[in-house]
């Protein structure tokens, strides 16, 4: 697991802008592209200091679509180290539409499928490692933590791959998630924890731990297509490390709830609302304020 050394910047409060699930699907898409721009554009104008993008870059797990996010963030001077931090999605690892026409055809063994998998994951680290380790030469994994030393606080991000392969039977729609014992194991070790004293620790991951979460069968089928299948464990650990706040997307709301103590923010779909976005700001005293922006 990489944790990387501490960047000092000069700054009051930090504000921290968070969007999810681009789902951006080529350079055809001119009006999302244009859209995405006059984010970019308004982040730097308001001051934002980081900005966090929890996952599907891609609608279809296109390299292609990584390539145009990548020259965005270039072109407005935000593809830094200590200037954004980006995560993996389901649909920029899974191609659901390629998994199951190969697995009709050819039926390949869960081994294979795992490979794969873990191929993609690895070709997606690689590619925007300066994000992730701030060079070229960095361990190409997750979980990674990152630590920026504000004047005013040192914040901690967390990062948590929580895309797993898809399955005909116990994943059929690749978007179930679950977070490898490995990861939750690296972040709870004892050298996070002794790097991690006195951060403002996020957490980051794709999927969400709460859903819907009601009676109704038809929101529990949905909640079973979409839900982190070891919640409760990756709960366990982000109190364990005493993080403050979770930022997620993928349930494509935007929202925020409480459980145990610690904040979920839900980063809702730039795709279908480009227009609005999650702002965090976290003050000198270890206090923060969260709301969703709606540009005019």
């Amino acid at each position: 697991m990489k944790t990387a050394s501490l960047i000092k910047l000069i700054t009051a409060n930090v504000k921290i802008a968070h969007i999810s699930d681009l789902h951006f699907s080529g350079k055809k898409d001119r009006r999302q592209i244009a859209d995405f721009d006059r984010l970019l554009d308004h982040f730097n104008a308001d001051g934002v200091h980081h900005l966090v993008i929890s996952g599907d870059l891609s609608n279809s797990a296109e390299r292609a679509d990584w390539h145009l996010v990548r020259e965005k963030l270039e072109s407005h001077g935000l593809y830094k180290w200590e200037k954004c931090t980006v995560l993996a999605g389901n649909h920029d690892l899974i191609n659901l539409e390629e998994e199951m026409r190969f697995y009709n055809a050819l039926n390949p063994l869960p081994l294979l499928r795992m490979r794969g998998f873990e191929r993609k994951l690895s070709e997606f680290t690689l590619f925007f490692q300066e994000l992730i380790s701030g060079d070229e030469k960095g361990k190409k994994t997750f979980p990674f933590v990152k630590i920026i030393n504000f004047s005013s606080s040192k914040i901690a991000l967390t990062a948590l791959n929580s895309v797993y392969p898809w399955y005909p039977a116990d994943n059929p729609l690749g978007s179930r998630g679950l977070i490898t014992s490995g990861q939750l194991r690296a972040l709870s070790s004892q050298h996070v924890l002794t790097s991690l004293k006195g951060c403002f620790v996020l957490g980051l991951c794709h999927h969400a731990y709460r859903v819907y979460g009601t009676d109704s069968l038809i929101d529990q089928a949905f909640d079973w297509t979409m839900e982190l299948k070891d919640r409760e464990e990756f709960l366990a650990v982000m109190k364990h490390i005493q993080a403050r706040l979770v930022l997620h997307g993928h349930f494509h709301r935007f929202q925020n709830y409480t459980v145990d103590g610690i904040s979920f923010i839900n980063g809702g779909s730039f795709r279908y609302a480009p227009q609005r976005y999650s702002e965090l700001i976290i003050d000198e005293t270890g206090g923060f304020q969260q709301k969703f922006i709606i540009l005019s």
